[in-house]
């Protein structure tokens, strides 16, 4: 699966009620970059950087990027010496998968 589909297909798998607030996400993957935002009752996606800063911007590999939102695996070590991944906020990513029905 590649990351533009992961990402599209986020507002349909989304769990409302699994995350309250509002969060912006921005993924920068291997060339294809999306804003994602989530709400309580919501997930909406958009091509494109976000108007204003995200919350949370991840950008990393298609490979990397799969293993994180699908599988629920964490980059090792290795991958964030090397600048596998970049992202301001480790924590959010980590929850991230949780969001979503399989």
């Amino acid at each position: 699966m590649k990351a533009k589909d992961i990402i599209e297909s986020m507002p349909a798998r989304y769990r409302k009620g699994a995350f309250s607030g509002t969060k912006t996400f921005y993924f920068s993957v291997d060339g294809t970059r999306y804003t994602v935002t989530f709400a309580n009752d919501a997930c909406t996606v958009a091509p494109g950087k976000p108007a204003s800063d995200a919350d949370v911007v991840l950008k990393t590999t298609e490979r990397l990027f799969k293993r994180m939102v699908i599988d629920g695996k964490m980059p090792g070590a290795l991958d964030i010496a090397r600048g596998k991944i970049k992202t301001n906020d480790p924590g959010a990513l980590k929850a991230l998968k949780s969001w979503f029905n399989m």
